[in-house]
């Protein structure tokens, strides 16, 4: 079975990382179209953030590695300290909290 992928996240400072939740992915639960996720795997940030580093699997290569399980709230928390979201998507649980918009 093909899994729908995510859009990567990019925040309004440019930080990115890709985030996922599905049968296949390292989450909670561990199912496709949860109703809400309690962690999601996170991967490929393009820089260190402490935040989540606890979380990766190869934590000496922080940029080329994923970070399963990584608690919904947290990831939420990353996008906040980022400036909020300008694109991409996240699954259920991970609030998707736009950036504040510069008129």
């Amino acid at each position: 079975m093909k899994h729908k992928l995510n859009k990567p996240v990019v925040c309004a400072d440019g930080f990115k990382m890709s985030v996922q939740a599905n049968e296949t992915a390292y989450c909670t639960p561990r199912i496709t179209d949860a109703e809400r996720y309690t962690s999601v795997e996170v991967g490929f940030p393009n820089r260190v953030e402490p935040l989540i580093l606890p979380y990766a699997e190869e934590p000496e290569t922080p940029c080329d590695t994923v970070y399963p399980r990584t608690p919904s709230e947290l990831v939420t928390l990353v996008i906040v300290k980022h400036g909020g979201m300008v694109e991409g998507e996240v699954p259920n649980g991970v609030v998707p909290l736009p950036a504040e918009k510069n008129d």
